[in-house]
């Protein structure tokens, strides 16, 4: 995991205390919320350009009751990179570390086509800073989110049943993921022609 920038420390204290001066509006706003709404609110300014639509509405509300706890009571900030992706966005997102690594085992070590990432289906964010990611992955469990992948520090995904096998990279399919796409598509089961 990368080290942590000298500006982080300062980013993350100007975000906790535009929290705690929004906090007494948010609880007008929302009763009972007023944490979670301000905590929502600070990290949009922290963060302007991200864009937690098109997660789903469970993925949505764990990631920001995680963001809310990690602020509110450990003073770190989580900030979404990449979340929802339409299918048209993944698809060139591959193609694009297709012709840039030249093979399509090179390509699927960081990026899935769109009918396996599940970036596509709302269940997974790419989120920062480091110190986030690190909060995250010590506590995010709680909340159904997991890092899945070794070489992404940034990639969590929901699974609310508990955590899935940690994989050396996206590209590495388990066997029982390989037999389900494959019925999926109609196969039967692997092994079987």
């Amino acid at each position: 995991m990368p080290e942590e920038r000298r500006r982080d420390p300062v980013y993350r204290n100007i975000t906790r205390i535009t929290a705690f001066l929004l906090a007494p509006v948010a609880c007008l706003v929302t009763p009972g919320r007023g944490r979670h709404t301000a905590c929502q609110w600070a990290l949009a300014l922290r963060f302007p350009e991200e864009n937690l639509d098109g997660l789903r509405p469970d993925v949505r509300t764990a990631f920001e009751e995680a963001r809310t706890r990690a602020l509110w009571w450990h003073g770190e900030l989580v900030g979404l990179t990449s979340g929802y992706r339409t299918a048209t966005r993944q698809a060139v997102l591959y193609a694009e570390e297709l012709r840039r690594s030249g093979s399509v085992a090179a390509a699927r070590r960081w990026v899935l086509p769109p009918d396996e990432s599940r970036h596509v289906a709302g269940t997974a964010m790419d989120v920062r800073p480091t110190e986030g990611a690190r909060w995250l992955e010590e506590h995010g469990g709680r909340h159904g989110l997991y890092r899945v992948y070794d070489n992404e520090w940034w990639h969590f995904e929901y699974w609310p049943d508990g955590p899935p096998r940690r994989l050396p990279h996206p590209g590495v399919v388990s066997e029982q993921e390989a037999a389900l796409r494959n019925l999926w598509r109609g196969g039967g089961p692997p092994g079987r022609t």
